[in-house]
Order: C-alpha cells, then sequence, then structure tokens
C-alpha cells in the first residue's frame, strides 16, 4: 500500500481560485500529486489548518474525482505562527507519535513541496530520524497541470559518490588522531576507529586509561582539535594533571575562588572549569583528586554549575569532560579512595590504551614522527643512516626492552640520539651508545628486590621458593598492567576461556591477599 503525508499549501495549492473548469489548467501540487500516471497512493493524509476550511474541502474533492481510489484522509492541526519552528515541529512530531506508521508493510511517502519553509524543514527533521518513515517526494510545475515529481531517498549508503566521500573524511579524520603516524597494531587502530565515532557524536565524558607515557594527553589534545574542526566546540582546551593539586590549592585551580576566601586570595580568580566553559577540560591522573575535590567535579559535570571558594553564588560552565589514568579506579573505589558515583558517570566511554612493549610494530613509524617533532622544534632535519636504524629496530624489538616509560622512553632516545648527531644523520656508534646508556638506566630492579620491598628482607624464611617463584611472576604482570582487570587477563587469560562467568580481577586479588599485598603496592614496588 501506497501512503502519502502531505500538507494543504494555502497559496500553490490555491492556485486555481475559482471552482470552474479553470482551475484544472493551473498547477496545483496537492491536486497534482493525484494525477500522476505512473504512481498512484491508496491513502492520501492530507494535514491542513482550521482557517483553510474551505480550501482544504475542494482540493480534497479535486484529488478524488482525480483518483477516486485514492483514500483522503484530512487532518487538523492548529498552528498559530506556522514560522515558528518550536511550535511547528512540536505539532507535527507529536502528530507522528500519535499515527502508527509501519514501514515495513506500506511504502510511505512525505510530500515536502507545500507549506511554509519551516514545515517543510521539519517534515526532512522528522523522516530523517524516523519517526516519520519512507522517502521524500517533491513536486514542480510541468507543462502540464499534473507537473512532475522526483523522490528522494535519505539512505545514503545508496549513494556511491557520497559514500566514498565520508569514507574519506572519516579516514582523515582517523588519520588526524593519530598525528598522521600510520600505526600497524590493529588493537590501537579498533580503538582509535571507535574514539573517532564517539568524538564526533558524543559530548559525554570519556575516561582514557593506560600506563604512564602511553599517550593519554596527546590523543586528549587530538580529540579537542577534532571536535573544532567539526565545529562542534568553541572553547579552550584546558589541561591540569590531578596528581599536581593538594588541598585548597585544588579547590581554588578547578573551581576558582573569591577575593578573600582564604590567606593570600588578592584577587577573584575564575579557575579551570570557567576557563573551559564551552570547550574541553582534561584531567589527567584523575585518581589522584581527592574526594571533596570529586564530589564538586560530579556536580558541575551533572548540572553545569558549582561554586567557587567564598562565593555565595554559583558560576556556570559548559564543558566537555576527558579524563586520564594510570590507576585502577575501581579498586581505588573499593578502597575508599575513589567515589563510585563519579566513576559511573565518567565510565561512559572508558578506552584502555596500550603500552608501547604492547605495540612494538608501531615502534617504526613512530620512530618518524618522533624526529619530524624534533625538526619541528630545532630547526633541523635530522635522519638514521640504514645500520643505525637497523641497529636501533632491533633493539626496540628485543622483548627484552620493557619500555617502562613507553612513549616517553622514545622520544627521549631520539631526541638525546638527534641532539649529539654531526651532519643531520645518526650513525651506528650513537645508536650503540644511547642503547648502552638506556640498558644501564634503572629501568627495574631484580625480583629479589621487588619482593624485599614487598615482604620484608626477610621474606625468604617465610615462603616456600616455589610460592615465590609464582609470585614474582605475578608482581612483575601488576607492575606492567594499567589495572588490576588487565593483569587478571593476562594472568588466568587459558582458564578464563573455559568458564562462563569471569571475575579475574578479584581471583588476582585474592591471590595477592595470601601474602598480604594489593595490586597498587605491586605497582608502586
Amino acid at each position: 500500500m501506497n501512503i502519502l503525508i502531505s500538507l494543504l499549501g494555502s497559496t500553490l495549492d490555491n492556485n486555481g481560485r475559482t471552482r470552474g473548469l479553470s482551475r484544472w489548467n493551473a498547477w496545483r501540487p496537492s491536486v497534482a500529486l493525484a494525477m500522476q500516471h505512473d504512481l498512484h497512493f491508496d491513502r492520501y493524509h492530507l494535514i491542513y489548518q482550521p482557517r483553510f476550511e474551505d480550501l482544504k474541502k475542494r482540493v480534497v474533492e479535486d484529488i478524488q474525482q482525480c483518483s477516486p481510489g485514492t483514500e483522503v484522509i484530512p487532518e487538523v492541526i492548529a498552528m498559530d505562527d506556522p514560522w515558528d519552528f518550536e511550535e511547528v515541529y512540536g505539532k507535527l512530531y507529536e502528530y507522528s507519535r500519535n499515527h502508527d506508521f509501519s514501514s515495513e508493510e506500506d511504502n510511505y511517502y512525505i510530500h515536502i513541496t507545500t507549506g511554509s519553509h519551516v514545515a517543510q524543514i521539519c517534515l526532512f527533521l522528522l523522516n530523517e530520524s524516523h519517526h516519520l518513515p519512507g522517502k521524500l517526494i517533491q513536486t514542480h510545475p510541468g507543462t502540464g497541470p499534473e507537473g512532475g515529481y522526483n523522490i528522494i531517498d535519505l539512505d545514503l549508503s545508496r549513494y556511491d559518490m557520497l559514500a566514498k566521500r565520508f569514507a574519506m573524511e572519516r579516514e582523515s579524520d582517523l588519520d588526524f588522531l593519530k598525528s598522521g603516524i600510520a600505526t600497524k597494531n590493529q588493537q590501537f587502530n579498533e580503538l582509535i576507529e571507535t574514539i573517532e565515532r564517539v568524538a564526533i557524536r558524543s559530548a559525554e565524558p570519556i575516561l582514557l586509561s593506560g600506563p604512564t607515557g602511553a599517550g593519554k594527553s596527546r590523543l586528549a589534545k587530538r580529540i579537542y582539535e577534532l571536535k573544532k574542526l567539526n565545529h562542534q566546540i568553541k572553547g579552550e582546551f584546558v589541561s591540569i594533571n590531578c596528581a599536581t593539586l593538594r588541598g585548597d590549592q585544588a579547590m581554588s585551580v578547578l573551581f576558582g575562588h573569591k577575593k578573600g576566601a582564604f590567606t593570600g586570595a588578592t584577587a577573584d580568580r575564575p579557575g579551570l572549569l570557567k576557563k573551559a566553559d564551552g570547550g574541553i577540560l582534561f584531567l589527567d591522573e584523575i585518581g589522584e583528586l581527592g574526594l571533596d575535590e570529586q564530589a564538586m567535579l560530579l556536580h558541575a559535570v551533572e548540572e553545569k554549575n558549582f561554586f567557587p571558594l567564598g562565593a555565595d553564588t554559583e558560576s556556570e560552565s559548559s564543558f566537555e569532560l576527558i579524563c586520564g589514568t594510570n590507576r585502577d579506579l575501581e579498586s581505588a573505589v573499593n578502597d575508599g579512595h575513589f567515589r563510585s558515583d563519579l566513576l559511573a558517570r565518567i565510565n561512559l566511554w572508558h578506552f584502555q590504551l596500550p603500552g608501547l612493549a604492547e605495540r612494538r610494530e608501531d615502534i617504526e613509524p613512530n620512530l618518524e614522527y618522533e624526529l619530524k617533532c624534533f625538526a619541528e622544534k630545532s630547526g633541523k632535519h635530522i635522519t638514521f643512516n640504514k645500520e643505525a636504524k637497523a641497529e636501533f629496530m632491533r633493539f626496540a624489538l628485543d622483548p627484552a626492552t620493557a619500555w617502562r616509560g613507553n612513549f616517553r622512553d622514545l622520544n627521549a632516545m631520539i631526541t638525546r640520539m638527534a641532539t649529539l648527531s654531526s651532519g643531520g644523520r645518526i650513525d651506528e656508534t650513537v645508536v650503540k651508545n644511547e642503547i648502552i646508556r638506556q640498558r644501564k638506566t634503572p629501568q627495574s630492579a631484580t625480583n629479589d628486590e621487588i619482593l624485599r620491598k614487598l615482604l620484608g628482607n626477610d621474606y625468604q624464611s617465610r615462603f616456600d621458593e616455589f610460592d615465590l617463584c609464582q609470585l614474582a611472576r605475578v608482581v612483575e604482570v601488576c607492575r606492567t598492567s594499567p589495572s588490576r582487570a588487565e593483569a587478571g587477563k593476562k594472568l588466568f587469560a587459558v582458564s578464563r576461556r573455559r568458564r562462563h562467568t569471569v571475575n579475574d580481577s578479584d581471583r588476582l586479588g585474592k591471590y595477592l591477599e595470601k601474602f598480604g599485598l594489593t595490586f597498587q603496592m605491586c605497582q608502586n614496588s
């Protein structure tokens, strides 16, 4: 069944103003649709306003004369101002909700030629959001009173050129988020694809977790720049490491203060939340934020307002929030160091960034990126010679190279080698000296040193060597994992596949408890 939804046109449908035969010489959109030889409508919903009752009767009669098989259903909608977008959209939205339109059983057409331009836009939006299903139909004058029509299908996947254009635009966005680095790690590339969709479509908080140096701050800045390029935000990118905030200073820096709020407050201070109004606030290491600040932050995120220190009136700020952490916030909640309600609010979009050691295939493309950054800062173009690059890549890809500092370690090594190279080329000697330096740098303590720190100097007399060998490996995994949950996944990867339900984080926690340890203690070791 073909079903048409159309607005009565007070001007165009009144083209044939007389009731005589001359009206059939004029093009009237609502009547012309019933005169098409190749398109028949079984049901015709004609929406009109009460003051056009006479015009409606005449148009209905003419439609039935042109197409006796069409059931015309006049439906009155009163509008005080047909150019008031809020009123028109509200009335048409309510109309769509009051009808049971089944697009699977019937073919629907939405006529967008008649009515005010505002009404046509509203019909378009309701069709695009699937409140009014079907295809759009547009009519136009022709050689006869029936004119012509065009059908518009909003399924953009049908249009190859548009699909290619959108694909190219998305590929450009992905490349932008990766700073133009041609990364090869599948896990990381899939993660970036998801982040791109979320960044474009959502203004909700984003939580970026991962080890120190994994690139959380850089990614947060790229998300901001992508949103700005797409005209989604107008304000600034405001960033702060919460580990640097303590006591009244934390409240003042984040929420601002009024003059005289405390000793030393000699002038008003707006605070970072206010500074981020209309933009993005990036709170790195949010797990280090105090409980009082967490409560105020939650209120500010949900209500878009907050009280500066010493203020009697609230300050307003509408910002988007990105948080970074290298801590297991769920464990922090269990330990009473992080608010569960704040975690629930910022955890809607949670992305775990892998460390550099987990994506070694991306070291080489990042090598070129680091050299490019060095050139931009120093004005000197530096490259590796073939042998030097091969030597560095052997070191970089060696499983024994832990990359505990992740991209910070990589950046530091490249900066040192580029600075010490002469003639614009990094040679083998420079690379070998840097590798020796890196290996001499205290990367990690021995198992004995770690266990002594955790269990005490007499640990060997209190535990069997069998248990200590296992514990040493568990501690190593905890030290290199961003969260207890991730550590549990690695440690119980085989057995977890055989279970219907898994709680590896809890399983790991209970194991460590036997030695009087926690995941956080292992990480800090």
